[in-house]
């Protein structure tokens, strides 16, 4: 009896796209003989799964779930703005949610093994995939379960935030608001980043160095425009949206409320999309016709 290991399993999710467990049967049926379980699972999930498992998810949606103090945050991916209106990718998404809320999944494989109305979340992706015929993704998760309480703001679909606080309901939700806006990437300067601090000292350093300034003054300078950039990056030190006489912290102060965290989701963040160029294909084609 052949073996089915591991790699093997990995080898025809990646070229397939199917469940885990779907490409250890077919590896099992097929005995181990790769194209035969790669025609085995197109036989069950169509020819559109495959197919469609090559290409850049980079659109989609980000659900959210909260209940009480529990909560989550999602990111769904599809190839197309089109299909992330689609009423079932919409289902899967929120569905997922929900499940990290209340499961609390160890990672996307463990949220992907969940029952989801009877199906696991995996195989509903997969079947979505063979039904539409365009690639689609879980791409990442927050759960929330603190003492703290939940608020949350979705632009859309395509940035979603939830935020941690004590305090006002509707001064939450309007720093909510505020962080899809103004994209802060800290709670406070203290916990900006160490590299995103550094790039910036550097690129300063630079910008003082072409001035031609004294070294002293030069330095100055630097430390000038870090102290800057901090405060533009921070959301508490950020000019409030509603307001901006006030910061964010003055606000919530006024409000007797306190942030403990946020997250914030934007669809497609940091994924490098794939850039058509048709003219540029056309002329390539008609090169290698010319040479053939």
């Amino acid at each position: 009896m052949t073996t089915i290991t591991a790699a093997m399993v990995s080898e025809l999710r990646g070229k397939t796209d199917a469940p885990m467990m779907e490409c250890k049967k077919a590896l099992t049926e097929a005995a181990g003989d790769m194209a035969k379980a790669e025609e085995i699972l197109r036989v069950k999930l169509g020819s559109k799964a495959g197919k469609a498992a090559s290409r850049i998810a980079a659109e989609g949606v980000v659900a959210v779930y909260i209940s009480g103090t529990k909560g989550a945050l999602i990111e769904v991916n599809s190839e197309t703005d089109f299909v992330a209106k689609n009423d079932d990718f919409l289902a899967l998404a929120n569905g997922s949610a929900k499940l990290v809320a209340e499961q609390n999944p160890a990672d996307v494989a463990a949220l992907g093994a969940l029952d989801l109305n009877g199906k696991s979340v995996e195989q509903t992706r997969a079947d979505l995939i063979g039904k539409i015929g365009e690639n689609m993704s879980i791409r990442r998760f927050k759960r929330f379960d603190s003492d703290n309480s939940l608020v949350h703001y979705l632009h859309g679909a395509r940035i979603g935030v939830v935020v941690e606080y004590k305090g006002d309901e509707q001064a939450a939700k309007d720093v909510a608001m505020h962080i899809a806006a103004m994209k802060p990437v800290a709670l406070s300067s203290a916990e900006v980043p160490a590299e995103l601090i550094e790039t910036e000292r550097n690129v300063a350093r630079a910008k003082a160095i072409e001035s031609g300034k004294p070294a002293d003054i030069a330095e100055k300078m630097v430390e000038g425009s870090v102290q800057k950039f901090l405060k533009e990056v921070s959301l508490l030190n950020q000019s409030f949206v509603k307001n901006d006489k006030q910061t964010v912290e003055q606000m919530l102060k006024e409000k007797n409320t306190t942030v403990a965290g946020f997250t914030m989701f934007v669809v497609g963040e940091g994924i490098e999309k794939k850039v058509d160029d048709f003219a540029a294909e056309v002329a390539a084609q008609v090169a290698a016709a010319t040479q053939a």
